[in-house]
């Protein structure tokens, strides 16, 4: 990443970069800055642009062959292609393109032992955009709120880490409708996110599960019930009970074993959300977590079988829990 930044900054190019990983926000913004500092605004006639798996090879070596007008450079970019996960005449060619092109790859996916990986990542440039931690989304958080005149506690913005898809498209989405909610004030509360935020279906899980730690079976049905206001499925919810327990479980059985890291590797988790989970598998005996998990399998097989409704199945099954 840091060289990727010192040739924008310079207008330095390589001749050919991949940009390749989970987090499609990064990807988007320096393909665009790539674009903007090779052309420059507006010009549209060294621009080429391929799309998906069937990108016809002599009409891109064509256009990569092309010489720029009226500019030093042309630049062509390259989406979700998977030539880095199949062999290509490309990574032959390569070496021939006039060295006034740029070609620029936007991958979710790829293999280090492709030749084509292999050729860019030698002569040209591959980086890796991921998702960020959570200490680096909340100054992005903080970054964008300054930018509009706000500002948000440490602890608000975990409160939004801890509700909301965490992909930067998803957060930036979030905090645009939290700057247009508080107009005319500039701190952000927990109330403006519970307002306005749209609230993924695995914060309210965990909502769940800290009213049914603090015995509060009204407020864990409330919440069941707002999920089915959002037109959320109950076999969707019980899915999502059934792997929560699952991943307490683990996170539970791995603490002190293993650091948080490799602890999100293996429960399948992002690593900042590691240590919410040990404050929550804190507040149930191993024996309580096990038994709400068994009687999730026990409810799916009963509504697999017909025996009861999938919605008041799920309700008996969540009332159950305060009697574990």
């Amino acid at each position: 990443m840091k060289q990727l930044k010192e040739d924008l900054k310079n207008q330095t190019f390589h001749p050919v970069y991949l940009l390749y990983g989970e987090e499609d926000y990064l990807k988007r913004m320096y393909r665009d800055r790539l674009k903007k500092a090779v052309l420059g605004d507006g010009d549209e006639m060294n621009y080429s642009y391929f799309e998906g798996k069937d990108i016809d090879f002599p009409t891109l070596r064509e256009a990569a062959d092309t010489l720029p007008f009226f500019n030093d450079r042309r630049i062509i970019i390259i989406e979700n292609s998977r030539l880095f996960k199949s062999a290509s005449e490309l990574a032959d060619y390569l070496p021939t393109m006039p060295d006034t092109t740029v070609m620029v790859f936007v991958e979710k996916e790829i293999d280090k032992r492709n030749k084509l990986y292999k050729y860019v990542n030698k002569n040209g440039l591959a980086v890796e955009m991921n998702t960020m931690t959570e200490r680096e989304l909340k100054a992005w958080i903080a970054v964008l709120l300054k930018q509009s005149g706000r500002k948000i506690q440490e602890s608000t913005a975990s409160y939004l880490l801890e509700q909301i898809d965490n992909s930067m498209t998803n957060v930036k989405n979030e905090i645009d409708k939290l700057i247009a909610y508080t107009e005319g004030r500039d701190v952000i509360k927990p109330e403006d996110i519970d307002a306005v935020c749209s609230i993924q279906i695995n914060g309210r899980i965990f909502q769940m599960m800290d009213a049914v730690a603090s015995g509060d079976r009204w407020g864990m049905l409330h919440l069941y019930h707002d999920l089915l206001a959002l037109r959320e499925n109950p076999m969707s919810i019980l899915y999502l009970l059934t792997r929560h327990f699952n991943i307490l479980l683990q996170i539970r059985d791995m603490s002190g074993k293993y650091d948080r890291t490799e602890m999100a590797r293996k429960a399948g988790v992002p690593p900042f959300a590691v240590g919410k989970y040990q404050s929550q598998c804190r507040r149930f005996s191993v024996r309580k977590l096990k038994a709400m998990l068994e009687a999730c399998i026990e409810t799916e097989y009963q509504f697999k079988r017909g025996n009861i409704g999938d919605q008041l199945g799920l309700e008996l099954l969540l009332v159950s829990f305060s009697q574990i």
